[in-house]
């Protein structure tokens, strides 16, 4: 009878028996200290069982545990266990970042506003890349974590930081729904006129994280446009049709089926990594971007997004020779980046939406990434 207490005691302490935790990290190996800010591990984790967790340096997500058809987890987005390895980075360095304060790349990393012209650190030669030398994925932000499926994260980038003018207070949230939804919230404002283009990076394979090709998944873009870039991956102004091409995404389809096509716009990118222009009914509302279907599991993504792009990359530049989370390799096209996005160096493409933030203004921007099965 004490037994049967004793048992019930822990039930009602513990909430509940079924409780499980997929997380591999150990919380103790995100705490250091960058800039004399402290840096630590976050969880996130709803009534299905999906789990994120998420290091305040970059605003990264670490791990995505997401079920496949038979209710089996797997962490399905590339990454690092522990912050050392993200603050040393060798080779990829924007696993699961925040992205400012512009996603993408600037054409030799110039610009100008209001008759004053710009330099910004060039760290993808010749162009400047994802916000630079010390962009916001090498930044701490600061948290607020009052639900545990919710989290604030705030950052002030000063102004000059990395080139850019003003200072530019950025909030964001990461929200895990009960109905196994990913949304991630940018809102911005700034005291002098500046661009901005705030992205998120994970990098997904529904196999699961290093475990093989995503050249088996089915992709679909909600686009028949595309932005075509010239040798260095800098758009040229042009809006082509996908029809007929190899960028065609319009139906769901394999990845890898047209990756080896000879394109031109495929060998300039060493496969996919361009800009997408989304069909889009209204401007701002949040609206169907992508898909992405893995048959092996049953595991399905969708992204959403406010934003009139999205960037697929199809994991081109790695080469096995990053080790990852559990020992892992990350291999050549062993996994996908889905970026919302405006274009590419649209400071200096007038005829693209334009990524002026003024004062007064706020810079909003909601990506949605959704878990399911079929």
């Amino acid at each position: 009878m004490k037994h049967a207490l004793f048992i019930l005691a822990v039930i009602l302490v513990c909430g509940c028996t079924k409780e499980t935790q997929y997380s591999k990290m150990k919380r103790e190996d995100f705490q250091t200290t960058v800039d004399g800010k402290s840096t630590d591990l976050y969880t996130l984790k709803n009534k299905n069982g999906v789990e994120i967790t998420v290091t305040n340096f970059g605003a990264r997500v670490v791990e995505i545990w997401a079920p496949d058809r038979n209710g089996d987890f797997e962490d399905i987005v590339l990454g690092h266990d522990n912050v050392d390895k993200y603050i040393h980075f060798k080779g990829e360095r924007f696993l699961g970042a925040t992205i400012g304060r512009y996603g993408n790349r600037i054409d030799k990393g110039q610009f100008v506003l209001d008759s004053v012209s710009y330099q910004l650190p060039i760290n993808d030669t010749p162009n400047s890349l994802h916000g630079g030398t010390k962009g916001f994925d090498m930044v701490v932000w600061d948290v607020d974590q009052k639900d545990p499926q919710k989290l604030e994260l705030s950052y002030l980038s000063k102004d000059g930081e990395e080139g850019y003018p003003g200072n530019l207070n950025v909030k964001m949230t990461y929200e895990l729904t009960d109905n196994n939804e990913f949304i991630i919230t940018h809102t911005a404002t700034t005291d002098k006129k500046t661009v901005l283009n705030l992205t998120h990076h994970s990098f997904f394979n529904l196999h699961g994280a290093g475990n093989g090709t995503v050249n088996d998944h089915e992709l679909m873009l909600n686009a028949d446009k595309f932005t075509p870039v010239n040798e260095v991956l800098i758009p040229t102004g042009e809006q082509l049709a996908v029809a007929g091409t190899p960028m065609d995404f319009q139906q769901p389809t394999l990845i890898g089926e047209r990756v080896n096509e000879d394109y031109e716009q495929l060998k300039f990118g060493h496969g996919y990594d361009h800009n997408w222009i989304l069909k889009r009914k209204t401007a701002n509302d949040l609206e169907l971007a992508a898909t992405v279907y893995e048959p092996q599991s049953g595991r399905l993504l969708e992204v959403w997004t406010t934003e009139p792009g999205i960037q697929f990359y199809g994991g081109n530049f790695f080469d096995g020779s990053m080790i990852g989370k559990g020992g892992k390799s990350y291999e050549y096209r062993a996994s996908l980046a889905l970026e919302t996005q405006h274009f590419p160096d649209s400071p200096n493409h007038p005829e693209f939406p334009s990524t002026v933030l003024m004062p007064g203004e706020t810079y909003h921007h909601v990506c949605v990434y959704k878990f399911a099965t079929k």
